[in-house]
């Protein structure tokens, strides 16, 4: 069994190491299955926020939301994001069950300072302009 695993590993890690390269006119070209274990692609990271959509005035409208995102979220992630509606609940600090309407936004983005910036902007233009406690 010993030696059938270390055979495993040995093909293993033989198929990533070789890669073969067919030439094109000067141009190198290696096809997705010649790549073997090489990353491909680009690293994002998904962040997922929850907008409540009752505040004491009562509930937020579509009409707000839509402003925000159009104003607020569009113009900061132009490259693209998901707009889900949720029922939430959560417990209050006195133990009362609190259930909600909500926006969820899912946004895949890279990890640079300004992005995570952007995101922090978000969440204070929402409190601010919705009159809302917070954004989980």
């Amino acid at each position: 069994m010993k030696y059938i695993f270390l055979a495993l590993v040995f093909f293993t890690c033989a198929a990533c190491a070789v890669t073969e390269s067919s030439r094109v006119g000067s141009m190198t070209q290696t096809s997705a299955a010649e790549q073997g274990c090489t990353p491909l692609g680009t690293t994002f990271t998904r962040t997922t926020m929850y907008f409540g959509l009752t505040r004491s005035t009562g509930m937020v409208s579509e009409t707000e939301w839509q402003a925000f995102l159009n104003e607020n979220v569009t113009p900061r992630f132009p490259d693209g994001l998901t707009v889900l509606e949720a029922d939430g609940q959560y417990r209050q600090s006195d133990g009362t069950i609190v259930r909600e309407r909500s926006k969820v936004l899912v946004i895949f983005h890279d990890q640079k300072p300004a992005t995570r910036e952007a995101l922090e902007t978000l969440v204070v233009r929402y409190k601010e302009t919705l009159a809302q406690e917070s954004v989980l």
